[in-house]
């Protein structure tokens, strides 16, 4: 299934429980990955639920945006996805950057939100050291430099080839490989702190993290759990950022547990 949001085209795919009154599940993969991240997950959750899956713009199957998006335009995607497969109401379960929609949705569209997990979740801001702002300033001082050496024709090759190095060397892995919109898109995303709308959100939240998370460190779910107003956290010891497929089983059922199914 596909559908056509703000001239993105956004794949989707809806898997219906034989009981047409099953409650619906949501995935949100992370930035990097696509829905196929679920795999395991969405065949466990099939037993129970109706489970909708989609590609982030500029993953998996979907194609990119026309232009640079923000946190409100993919929360605006994921909303208009379920009205097109006829969902109104969802339980989510988002990783990473998906943890990030699920918030923007659960803080501003509670009606459409039964039930959160977030796992690995991103959307709070690390506190910047003096070393870090003083090497972002260097690369917006060099790159600024660089746009303007790319406006004389005879200049522009080698400083295309310039500006290439320094992303290579200032910018993060995530960062580098994406193309110019995937690119202003990714800042826009990871400049806005959603450490605000914790509080906002209503549906009970369950979160799941590993305690060697690098990407999104425990001290960020231990945050969301403390700001959110009806939420518990499950540690997942040696975990990393991707715990819930390094232990999927138990993240599993877990999972179940917390949208009410009796046994798992």
């Amino acid at each position: 299934m596909q559908a056509t949001i703000k001239g993105c085209l956004i794949r989707y795919e809806m898997r219906r429980h034989p009981k047409a009154d099953a409650p619906a599940v949501l995935l949100l993969h992370g930035w990097g990955c696509d829905s196929a991240s679920f795999f395991f997950i969405e065949n466990a959750l099939l037993e129970r639920f109706t489970v909708l899956t989609l590609d982030f713009p500029g993953h998996g199957q979907s194609g990119e945006p026309p232009e640079p998006w923000g946190m409100d335009d993919f929360a605006e995607a994921v909303l208009q996805v379920m009205d097109a497969a006829g969902i109104r109401r969802v339980k989510i379960v988002a990783h990473s950057f998906g943890g990030r929609v699920a918030v923007k949705l659960a803080a501003q569209h509670p009606e459409r939100t039964e039930q959160l997990v977030i796992t690995g979740g991103a959307g709070i801001r690390k506190p910047v050291t003096e070393q870090a702002r003083k090497r972002a300033a260097r690369f917006k001082r060099y790159n600024a430099l660089l746009d303007r050496l790319r406006s004389v024709a005879i200049l522009k090759p080698a400083a295309t080839r310039l500006q290439a190095r320094l992303r290579n060397r200032y910018g993060s892995p995530d960062y580098v490989k994406l193309d110019e919109v995937m690119r202003a898109t990714f800042v826009r995303v990871i400049s806005e702190d959603l450490f605000p709308l914790l509080r906002q959100i209503q549906a009970p939240t369950l979160l799941i993290w590993g305690d060697a998370d690098t990407e999104t460190p425990l001290w960020m779910g231990q945050t969301m759990e403390k700001e959110i107003p009806d939420a518990g956290l499950v540690i997942f010891e040696g975990g990393t950022h991707f715990a819930f497929l390094e232990q999927w089983r138990r993240f599993t059922v877990i999972v179940k547990q917390f949208f009410g199914e009796e046994s798992a």
